[in-house]
């Protein structure tokens, strides 16, 4: 059975039955149980929960075949591979899985194609970045499958997994960030969200777990949820002001009204609409972009932003490596066709910080 995620589905309780099966059950207040298919997280379990929210009828089990992709999906959802992922990326995979198998569970999954896994990226090409999830998720679906016996080749394997032409969330510039102080002052938690954002690195959903339990002796330490990778970074002096002028919360430094930490999700959302508030277009996680590009103009190479940001190779530091030495080149040349004039860009660092202390 796959590892149950945390926190638990609303309404749901769990019984150990005396032969040792593990079951689960839908009660709302008092209203009568309803029994729910399948294992916790599986295709089954999860139509019956949603039946059972929204008042539905549950329609009786029926034996999933072992030759469909529904089936499929179920063994890789109880595999040690998936059981292992960070929680948000198995809710990421899950989601995926499950919507492929609303239109196509019930196909064998030994005649899908190369071809067919295109045509589900292509109808996908709307939104770029879940297309290219889409091809990711499937082809991690196939591996497993070849390597436990199931089929002898992945079909996925040949699929285009490049990443859409398109930069993503918005890049924060320092005329942004220095806008949004502004609108939130130091002190407030507005203020302080977007320091530990821009001078940590981390994702969101870390960036609203860490807690003074996790800062010793000036450095920051934590492990990522997304990849385990160990960071450790220094508490630069705005990030320490904003700490100590801001009431924090007793496990996380950033909280919500009532004082309790947030989650990844409802940080997320209260972080845009304080950027919608202060009129600037950046989200949470441009800022980490925009740190990893202030770094990489200010003369951190590869190595360092791996280190920082918590990748697990350079792959991605050299994106912003090169962004940077195009930037440094386009200035020279152009210092070079009038030298009368140098541009001069500055210091990144010193301008973001300014106006935190």
């Amino acid at each position: 059975m796959a590892a149950m995620p945390r926190p638990r589905k609303p309404y749901i309780q769990r019984e150990v039955t005396r032969h040792g099966r593990t079951v689960w059950y839908f009660r709302r207040g008092k209203e009568k149980r309803i029994r729910l298919d399948g294992d916790y997280g599986s295709t089954e379990f999860e139509a019956s929960y949603h039946a059972a929210l929204t008042g539905l009828p549950i329609k009786p089990h029926i034996s999933t075949p072992r030759t469909t992709l529904r089936w499929l999906v179920d063994r890789y959802m109880e595999s040690g591979r998936f059981v292992r992922l960070a929680p948000g990326t198995q809710k990421m995979r899950r989601a995926i899985l499950l919507n492929v198998c609303s239109t196509g569970g019930e196909r064998s999954f030994a005649t899908i194609t190369t071809k067919d896994i295109m045509k589900g990226k292509v109808r996908r090409e709307a939104t770029p970045f879940a297309a290219q999830n889409y091809v990711k998720v499937m082809n991690q679906l196939f591996a497993f499958a070849v390597d436990a016996g199931y089929l002898e080749e992945n079909p996925a394997t040949k699929a285009d997994k490049s990443a859409p032409a398109t930069d993503g969330h918005h890049t924060w510039t320092i005329e942004e960030v220095e806008q949004f102080r502004e609108a939130h002052p130091i002190g407030t938690q507005a203020h302080l969200a977007l320091d530990v954002l821009l001078y940590t690195g981390l994702r969101r959903g870390d960036a609203a777990k860490i807690g003074h339990q996790h800062i010793r002796n000036g450095l920051i330490r934590y492990r990522a949820t997304k990849n385990g990778m160990e960071i450790a970074i220094p508490l630069l002096p705005p990030l320490a002001a904003s700490i100590a002028a801001t009431k924090t919360g007793d496990l996380a430094l950033l909280c919500n009204s009532r004082g309790g930490p947030w989650t990844t999700e409802s940080f997320g959302n209260w972080f845009a609409d304080q950027c919608i508030a202060a009129g600037v277009p950046g989200r949470a996680h441009g800022l980490r972009k925009a740190g990893a590009t202030f770094a990489a103009q200010n003369g951190a190479n590869e190595l360092d932003l791996a280190a920082m940001y918590g990748w697990k190779n350079t792959r991605m530091a050299e994106v912003y490596i090169r962004k940077a030495n195009r930037m440094a080149g386009a200035e020279r040349a152009a210092n070079a066709l009038y030298p009368h004039q140098q541009s001069g860009c500055g210091d990144q660092s010193r301008k973001i910080s300014k106006n935190s202390a």
